[in-house]
C-alpha cells in the first residue's frame, strides 16, 4: 500500500480544508449547535456544488468516477474542521450500498438525487443498539407487492431531515435480513430526535405497518446480510477518517496554544512535560491515519477488509480519545469551558468511538479472526 496522494487526491483535500476552515464560524458544531437541522444546509447545498456528494459515484449517474478513498479524504477534513453533516450517512453509508448492491433504476435513482444533494440516512440491523447481535429490531412481513415494516430503529443518524432511509430489516429468522428503500415521508414512521453526546443528530426511528413497494429492495429478499456488512464495513472505515481529522484538528490547536499561552516567563510549549503530550498526540494521529487508510484503501480496491477496518476502529477509536484527553492537558480549564472549541472534538470523538462498534467489540473481532 502506497499512502503518497496524487495531485488529485490532494487537490480535494487541499480544496476541502480551504473551503471547511472559511466556513468554520458559521459551518461548525458551535454554529450549528441550536440549529433545527444540526448541520448548515448553506454549506451542504456547497458542498452539492463542489460534486463532493457525487464524488465517488460514475458519470453516468451525475458523480466524478472516482472512490472511496477519495470520499474518506473528505471526511477526514470534515472532522479536522469540526463539522457536523449528514455527508456520511447520506453518501458513506448509504450512496455507496446502492452504488454496489442496486439495480441499474435504483441506481439511476438514488444515486442521483444523492449526487444533487438529497439527504438519506440508514436504519442499521443492531437489536437494541447493540453491535454484533444477529437480526434486527425492525421486521419486514412480505405481503402482496412488496413489504410491510413494524418495529424501532435506534440511532438512526439526521432522520428527521432525511428523505428516505435505507431499512436493514429482519424478514424472518435472525439471520435472514432485507434491506430496503424508504421514503421518509411514508404514512406510519415517527421520528424522535435523542440526546445524545455529539454533535451528529441521532434519532429513534418508528415504523407502524409502513408499506414498501417490493423494487425497492436493495439487493435481494433475505440475503440483506451482505448490505449490513457493507454499511458496517463503510462506515465504520470512514468515521476512523473522521476521527483522525479531529484528532488532527486537536493537535493543531493545542500545538497552537502552547506556542501562545505564557508561563513562568515563557511559551509552556518550551516546557519538557508538554512536549512530550504534544510528540505522543503527533505519534497517535499517525498511527491513526495509517492504519485508517490500510482499511479505506483495502474498501476502495475491493479487497477483504473485515481484519483491517476491525483493527482500525479499535484502534482508532481509543487513540483519537487519548489526543483529546491530552490536548485537554496542555490547554488546562480553558479546554474545558464552554467558550473553547476543544469540548465539541472531544464530545465528537466519544460519540465516534462508539459508532458502528467500540473499541472493545472490534477488538475482540479481529481475536476471533486470529482463532485466538
Amino acid at each position: 500500500m502506497d499512502l503518497t496522494l496524487t495531485g488529485d487526491q490532494e487537490l480535494i483535500q487541499d480544496t476541502a480544508r480551504e473551503v471547511l476552515a472559511a466556513r468554520r464560524g458559521s459551518a461548525d458544531a458551535r454554529a450549528v449547535a441550536d440549529d433545527p437541522a444540526g448541520y448548515s444546509t448553506g454549506l451542504w447545498k456547497e458542498m452539492v456544488e463542489l460534486g463532493w456528494t457525487g464524488l465517488a459515484f460514475p458519470e453516468s449517474h451525475g458523480g466524478v468516477g472516482l472512490g472511496f478513498l477519495e470520499l474518506c479524504l473528505l471526511v477526514e477534513e470534515l472532522g479536522r474542521a469540526g463539522t457536523p453533516s449528514p455527508f456520511l450517512s447520506t453518501v458513506v453509508c448509504c450512496g455507496m450500498p446502492v452504488a454496489r448492491f442496486g439495480t441499474e433504476r435504483q441506481k439511476a435513482e438514488w444515486l442521483g438525487a444523492v449526487v444533487r444533494g438529497r439527504v438519506m440516512s440508514h436504519a442499521r440491523a443492531a437489536p437494541g443498539g447493540r453491535w454484533g447481535a444477529a437480526g434486527s429490531d425492525v421486521a419486514a412481513a412480505a405481503g402482496g407487492d412488496g413489504f410491510t415494516l413494524d418495529g424501532t430503529a435506534l440511532f438512526v443518524p439526521y432522520a428527521h431531515v432525511a428523505e428516505d432511509l435505507l431499512v436493514v430489516a429482519q424478514a424472518g429468522g435472525a439471520e435472514e435480513l432485507t434491506a430496503l428503500l424508504v421514503a421518509a415521508a411514508s404514512p406510519g414512521i415517527a421520528v424522535e430526535p435523542l440526546e445524545v453526546v455529539g454533535a451528529d443528530r441521532l434519532c429513534r426511528v418508528r415504523f407502524d405497518g409502513v408499506t414498501v413497494p417490493a423494487d425497492r429492495v436493495l439487493g435481494e429478499p433475505g440475503a440483506g446480510q451482505a448490505v449490513a456488512d457493507a454499511i458496517d464495513a463503510y462506515g465504520a472505515a470512514a468515521t476512523c477518517a473522521e476521527l483522525v481529522g479531529g484528532a488532527q484538528g486537536v493537535l493543531d490547536m493545542t500545538v497552537e496554544y502552547a506556542g501562545q499561552r505564557q508561563q513562568f516567563g515563557r511559551p509552556i510549549g518550551a516546557f519538557q512535560a508538554v512536549q512530550h503530550h504534544c510528540a505522543d498526540m503527533a505519534v497517535d494521529v499517525l498511527g491513526s491515519r495509517l492504519v485508517a487508510y490500510e482499511a479505506i484503501w483495502r474498501l476502495s480496491a475491493g479487497l477483504d477488509a473485515t481484519m483491517e477496518v476491525s483493527a482500525a476502529k479499535a484502534w482508532v477509536s481509543e487513540a483519537c480519545q487519548r489526543v483529546c484527553a491530552l490536548g485537554h492537558q496542555v490547554h488546562g480549564a480553558i479546554g474545558f469551558t464552554a467558550e473553547h472549541d476543544l469540548r465539541f472534538f472531544y464530545q465528537h470523538a466519544t460519540a465516534s468511538a462508539l459508532a458502528f462498534g467500540d473499541g472493545d467489540f472490534h477488538t475482540e473481532r479481529v481475536a476471533r479472526r486470529l482463532g485466538l
